[in-house]
């Protein structure tokens, strides 16, 4: 039997005007793959055949994906369902018939997600899910990595920085954190490859992790300079072309020849290709305001990663998806 629909969400629904949290949660709703999501949680999702009954898989799902959204706390979404209503009927709470999860609920279900590495599961699937319509192409990849600053304050319960983040020098100016490292479809710009790891640790060292196998191009910065000539390239990648950025030196050092134009034209078309790459990092780093680490430890952070990339893949492809499917909420 249907509910009866309430005050509170008719004067929603009636309201003229959409606002930017509207509109990005309609689009989410129509791109991300909500059954198989909870086909792939749903083995591992207590049944609740003693004590109280667990809340629904799909809602805490739906919660926890708003949560990455908007980079909110546990406590944050917890507040953000009492006072958004678009984020309340993209979760499906009705206030007027229960509450909404607390904080310690979702901490939990954020545990489950992290003790059975279903934060992967959950990126696989949405690849999956794109790649069957034609949105991952790996024919090319490109390889990148962006600083996570991690808080440096000695001001806590233990009395000193994560033990498991470094910090790092770029350019002159030093970070402590993570670094995120990912492998991107050259063509479109999607992320199917992260590794977490210290800020310390060297980009080229990372570059064989980041590739899936069936690329035969493979774009880098200059941060990657001699990776061809690494063991572990040569050992897992052999056919791979590597397309490594030139030194800004000495591209700037570059003849005025026609050898020294094409040259210069070749990198032009290099870096064209390299800033789809950082398309991924723009609604991680900028829409979903993940600038500094969240928890405390690499493989807690990392899990947080493929969340987040998972769901920027969504972001990123959005547009397409749903003019493929006609749907007018995108």
């Amino acid at each position: 039997m249907p509910t009866q629909t309430t005050f509170s969400e008719l004067e929603y629904a009636a309201k003229k005007k959409l606002t930017r949290r509207d509109r990005f949660l309609a689009e989410i709703e129509a791109v991300t793959p909500w059954r198989e999501l909870v086909a792939v949680i749903e083995p591992h999702y207590p049944k609740g055949s003693r004590g109280r009954p667990p809340i629904g898989l799909e809602r805490m799902l739906r919660m926890y994906i708003a949560q990455n959204c908007f980079g909110l706390s546990d406590e944050g979404i917890e507040d953000a369902l009492y006072d958004s209503q678009a984020i309340r009927r993209f979760v499906g709470i009705d206030l007027a018939r229960e509450d909404a999860p607390d904080a310690t609920t979702l901490l939990k279900f954020r545990r489950l997600l992290e003790e059975k590495n279903l934060t992967a599961a959950i990126f696989e699937t949405i690849n999956a899910h794109l790649a069957q319509r034609g949105l991952l192409m790996r024919q090319g990849t490109i390889v990148d990595a962006t600083i996570i600053a991690a808080p440096s304050s000695t001001k806590n319960r233990t009395g000193e920085r994560d033990p498991e983040m470094h910090q790092t020098k770029k350019g002159n100016q030093w970070h402590f954190g993570m670094k995120a490292h990912v492998g991107v479809d050259a063509e479109t710009g999607l992320v199917h490859t992260v590794v977490g790891t210290a800020a310390n640790v060297s980009d080229v060292t990372q570059a064989h992790a980041l590739l899936h196998g069936q690329e035969t191009d493979v774009f880098a910065d200059a941060g990657y300079r001699g990776v061809d000539k690494r063991e572990e390239v040569q050992r897992q990648h052999p056919g791979v072309r590597w397309h490594v950025a030139m030194m800004p030196g000495k591209r700037r050092a570059l003849p005025d020849t026609p050898w020294g134009a094409i040259t210069d034209k070749l990198e032009q078309t290099k870096a064209r290709i390299r800033a789809k790459g950082e398309h991924a990092f723009h609604v991680v780093k900028n829409l979903f305001r993940h600038r500094k680490t969240r928890y405390r430890g690499l493989a807690k952070n990392t899990h947080h990663l493929h969340t987040l990339f998972a769901l920027a893949n969504l972001v990123l492809a959005r547009r397409w998806f749903c003019a493929s499917q006609g749907q007018s909420a995108c």
